[in-house]
């Protein structure tokens, strides 16, 4: 970590119920396309999996959860679903899930939400 101020924890909560779980960052990989579809793949000793997998069971497809990397901030985002890792070879007591996360497509104004994307390398740029 650059700075001691940021935690090496990913808390996804539950809105509803206020329940939360939270992911070692040393052992998760985040990818996202450009629909805001997000893949955390997370690769962790069976008894963590199993927590993860007891956490979203009774999480139904698109409901609304809040995401939080390393302490910077929540955001919303919608549960797509669980699926597990394939292509590695592992050793018996380790396991990989993957889990399914949605960034909103139709953003709020009043959340607080950047709708257009700028650099923050070069001043006044905008990504198209």
């Amino acid at each position: 970590m650059l700075d001691s101020e940021f935690s090496n924890k990913i808390v996804i909560s539950k809105n509803r119920k206020g329940e939360s779980i939270e992911l070692d960052q040393r052992r998760v990989q985040i990818r996202e396309n450009e629909n805001g579809l997000m893949a955390i793949s997370y690769v962790a000793p069976v008894f963590e999996a199993m927590d993860i997998e007891n956490f979203f069971d009774e999480v139904i497809s698109s409901e609304k959860l809040t995401m939080d990397i390393g302490g910077t901030g929540k955001f919303k985002v919608s549960y797509r679903g669980i699926v597990e890792g394939k292509g590695k070879s592992l050793p018996q007591n380790i396991d990989h899930k993957i889990i399914l996360l949605q960034e909103p497509t139709c953003l709020d104004y009043r959340e607080n939400v950047q709708h257009k994307k700028v650099s923050k390398f070069r001043k006044g740029y905008t990504l198209s």
